[in-house]
């Protein structure tokens, strides 16, 4: 029997990418494209998926322009991206609680 704490999950932040994305951008104000896919160590396409994905839910701003001619993408976690990470990080630590309670009665 799973832990009512686990069934309400956010499923967009528990993705493992999305959770890196909205982690970085927890720890960063704002982060380019390029710093993001660096620090991810991810593809192109694939952080454009995620990332669209967290932006369609309103949990990053994306800022589109130009930077010595050249197009620059960057992202910001948005006040409900940052309490959708505090609620996921909080349910985490009661699962992981709850898990940690369950080995110690074994």
């Amino acid at each position: 029997m799973g832990s009512p704490t686990s069934e309400v999950l956010d499923r967009l932040i528990h993705e493992r990418i999305r959770l890196g994305i909205v982690s970085a951008l927890a720890a960063e104000e704002r982060m380019s494209f390029a710093d993001l896919k660096r620090v991810l160590r991810t593809s192109d396409g694939n952080l454009s998926v995620h990332a669209r994905k967290l932006e369609e839910a309103g949990y990053v701003k994306v800022s589109k322009g130009f930077e010595d001619r050249k197009p620059r993408t960057e992202y910001r976690l948005t006040p409900k991206g940052r309490r959708a990470l505090e609620m996921y990080l909080e349910q985490m630590e009661t699962i992981l609680s709850e898990a940690r309670d369950a080995l110690e009665r074994t």
